[in-house]
C-alpha cells in the first residue's frame, strides 16, 4: 500500500512540473489531496431532498473536472455522497445514490470520461460527526471525490466502491 501511495504522489506531481518547464502556457490549477481524497475549493450542494445540483456547486465541480483532465493517471475517481441520519435509512441511501449519479453525469456532460468516474452512495453509514446537533448533521451531508484506481489498478488493494453502493452507469445511454 505504501508503494502505491508513493507512486500516486509521484505521478500527481508530474503534471505541474510540465507547466514549469514551459510545455503549458497556462499553469495547472493547484490540487490538494488528503490521503486519496481531492479537497475542493467549495462545497457541492443540492436542492433539499432532491438530486438537483445547486448553481453554487459549479466552482467545485469545475475543479473536479480540471483535476480529471490534468491527472490522466487517475483511471477511476469515486464520487462519494453521504447523508446525515435524519430519515428512513433506505430513503437516505437511495438519495445519496441519485445524487452521486447526478454529479457523475454533470462531470461527463462537462468533458470527463464516463469510465473514469464511479458514482457511489453511502447513505448515513459513514458519519464524520455526531448527528445529535445541526452542525454535526451538516458535516455528515457531504460529497467527496476519492482516487480509487491509478493506471487501471485499485489503490492500496481497496475495493473500488469504497464500501458504498454503486449508483449506476454515468455513460450516456
Amino acid at each position: 500500500m505504501r508503494a502505491c501511495t508513493l507512486l500516486l504522489t509521484a505521478l500527481l506531481a508530474i503534471a505541474p512540473l510540465s507547466a514549469t518547464l514551459g510545455q503549458d502556457a497556462n499553469p495547472a490549477p493547484a490540487f490538494k489531496l488528503e490521503g486519496n481524497e481531492l479537497k475542493l475549493p467549495s462545497s457541492v450542494t443540492f436542492k433539499a431532498g432532491s438530486d438537483q445540483l445547486e448553481a453554487d456547486s459549479t466552482p467545485a465541480l469545475e475543479h473536479v473536472a480540471a483535476y480529471l483532465k490534468a491527472k490522466r493517471a487517475i483511471s477511476l475517481l469515486r464520487i462519494e455522497v453521504h447523508s446525515d441520519n435524519d430519515g428512513d435509512p433506505a430513503a437516505l441511501q437511495s438519495l445519496t445514490e441519485k445524487r452521486s449519479l447526478a454529479v457523475a453525469r454533470w462531470l461527463v456532460d462537462h468533458g470527463a470520461d464516463c469510465k473514469r468516474v464511479l458514482p457511489t452512495g453511502f447513505g448515513a453509514t459513514k458519519p464524520v460527526a455526531e448527528n445529535s446537533t445541526p452542525e454535526g448533521r451538516a458535516k455528515n451531508r457531504r460529497v467527496s471525490f476519492v482516487n480509487a484506481a491509478l493506471l487501471g489498478r485499485a489503490i492500496g488493494g481497496l475495493p473500488l466502491d469504497g464500501g458504498g453502493k454503486v449508483a449506476g452507469d454515468p455513460c450516456p445511454r
